[in-house]
């Protein structure tokens, strides 16, 4: 029989280390055509979108989507997961708290092939729900000593900091300026609804890791094309997806500055298509969009432990 599972069941269950290993899992899958993952598609209204995300992961026996909803009340997220082998429903999650963790996994697995090895300081923009995701995935793969966190409202800022610093056991600094959260940091990320580009080139360090996961359409930017042009390489998800909604480097795209060929997924390194970075001095950027085989990969998780410890809600339908 077919699961409900809430928010609350899948914060009892999902851990960050799931999380990494879920998303890197997927992302392997999708590289070796072992999986299937179709770009976001929106159906748009004056006061509401439909956002809907499909994807398969035969390994884990799964087909399925995301769909949600964004309006001035809010966005509303929910995964239906279906049998592959047999197309039976097996599960409906609410998955708020699934797409915070992905989005931070998949930063969490880019930064741990790609920023340097001894890389001990980070800076990020956004005091919000997912940048608590992102600082949590990033101390999962860098031992880093100093975190600097710039949010343009102070007051969120300084609680915030507060609080993650508490909770990770790490200094976690609130930035007075842009320029602060970027210099001297070996990892820079950006999580936010930013419209404009976050910070000038000229404040990164040679050797930074860049994270930008907050720029999945084109009245979005974060990573200005200064910073483009400085970067040794960029990697993305996924190209088929980047070069649909990916704000930062549509225009770029656009203007022939940046090539398709240029961009590299991040299953490719991964599997060691690709090399990673060249060298110490080398400046990386991984651009995140998000895609539904993350969803889906660690739904299946949640939802194989749900069974074993018996959690969740029996639906009444999807019997057939």
């Amino acid at each position: 029989m077919a699961l409900f599972l809430s928010e609350e069941d899948v914060k009892n269950i999902l851990t960050m280390p799931m999380a990494l290993a879920a998303v890197e899992e997927a992302h392997r899958e999708l590289a070796l055509g072992r999986a299937s993952d179709v770009p976001r598609q929106r159906t748009r209204l004056p006061q509401t979108t439909l956002h809907i995300l499909q994807a398969a992961l035969p390994k884990r026996d799964v087909v399925g989507y995301k769909a949600y909803t964004s309006s001035r009340s809010g966005v509303r997220f929910l995964i239906h997961l279906y049998q592959a082998s047999t197309g039976k429903l097996s599960a409906v999650l609410e998955a708020d708290l699934i797409g915070m963790m992905r989005t931070a996994a998949a930063s969490g697995v880019a930064t741990r092939l790609l920023a340097r090895g001894d890389a001990g300081t980070a800076g990020i923009f956004g005091a919000g729900w997912q940048a608590e995701g992102h600082l949590e995935a990033l101390l999962a793969v860098r031992p880093l000593q100093r975190i600097m966190v710039y949010s343009r409202r102070s007051d969120r800022l300084h609680s915030f900091c507060r609080r993650m610093s508490e909770r990770l056991a790490t200094e976690i600094i609130a930035a007075s300026s842009p320029e602060e959260a970027v210099r001297g940091c070996d990892i820079v990320s950006t999580v936010t609804t930013a419209a404009t580009p976050l910070f000038d080139a000229n404040w990164l360090t040679p050797g930074t890791h860049i994270n930008a996961a907050g720029s999945n359409s084109l009245i979005r930017r974060e990573i200005g094309e200064d910073v483009l042009k400085r970067c040794d390489m960029i990697v993305v998800d996924s190209v088929e997806t980047a070069v649909r909604e990916a704000g930062d480097l549509l225009p770029v795209l656009e203007k022939g500055r940046l090539q398709v060929r240029q961009l590299i997924e991040l299953g490719d390194l991964l599997c060691e298509r690709q090399a990673g970075r060249s060298s110490n001095e080398a400046i990386t950027l991984f651009e995140s969009q998000g895609m539904a085989i993350q969803d889906l990969a660690l739904a299946a998780q949640v939802l194989e432990l749900a069974c074993a410890a018996k959690v969740g809600i029996e639906l009444p339908y999807g019997l057939q």
